[in-house]
């Protein structure tokens, strides 16, 4: 994905579908996604129940505009959502992806901080986010030492040692940390700001469920 030029063209952001991409580049796992024609979706290999989501570079808070639907359960409705968002948001494209087997709920974000530069932050994700502000932070790169650190400074680090027999994979937690920031470190000149929330951490993985990214001004 070139970056230069998408930013020469003055867009501010990526899409979901480009963001995705672009964490599948550096051997992040997410969702298994797709940005289909309305001719292709009679005959669309997904697994129901899906995610139906506008895709845009220029709408970032999808659920706040009413540009998201969960737990479409039959192609009859999953053709309905679609059709409900290409009427909603003209010109727009439409992603489907399957619903996740859930886990624990994390953010992990990357910004640009004014004294310090590239830093990464991470903590409980969802709707707790706001709730809790229950975060740790690092300045870009950092390494496993770090990232454990990172994980055991926020208060529901508990969550991440078998807390009342919930059963995440801190492991894969540490090594998505370290992920994220050696890609922040290498597009540092081109990130604002990424918005990875939720990241749903469970027995076997983490997998980023949605994602966001602000690009840097020229």
């Amino acid at each position: 994905m070139d970056l230069d030029t998408i930013r020469e063209q003055g867009r501010s952001g990526l899409s979901e579908s480009e963001v995705k991409d672009l964490l599948k580049s550096y051997g992040i796992k997410t969702t298994a996604f797709r940005v289909p024609r309305r001719e292709d979706l009679q005959d669309l290999d997904v697994r129901f129940p899906v995610a139906v989501k506008v895709c845009s570079p220029d709408i970032l808070h999808k659920t706040d505009v009413g540009g998201v639907f969960l737990n479409v359960q039959s192609r009859a409705e999953m053709i309905e959502k679609f059709d409900a968002i290409k009427s909603k948001f003209p010109g727009a494209s439409v992603l489907i992806e399957p619903m996740e087997e859930p886990g624990i709920e994390v953010i992990i974000g990357l910004f640009k901080d004014p004294n310090f530069g590239l830093s990464i932050m991470f903590g409980l994700g969802g709707v707790l986010t706001e709730l809790y502000k229950d975060v740790s932070f690092r300045l870009v790169p950092i390494n496993i030492d770090d990232a454990d650190e990172m994980v055991s400074e926020i208060k529901a680090e508990k969550v991440f040692r078998g807390f009342r027999n919930i059963v995440a994979n801190r492991d894969a937690l540490i090594e998505l940390l370290v992920s994220v920031s050696l890609m922040g470190n290498y597009l540092r000149e081109h990130i604002g700001q990424l918005d990875l929330n939720p990241v749903f951490v469970r027995e076997r993985d983490c997998i980023v469920v949605d994602a966001k990214l602000v690009l840097e001004t020229l």
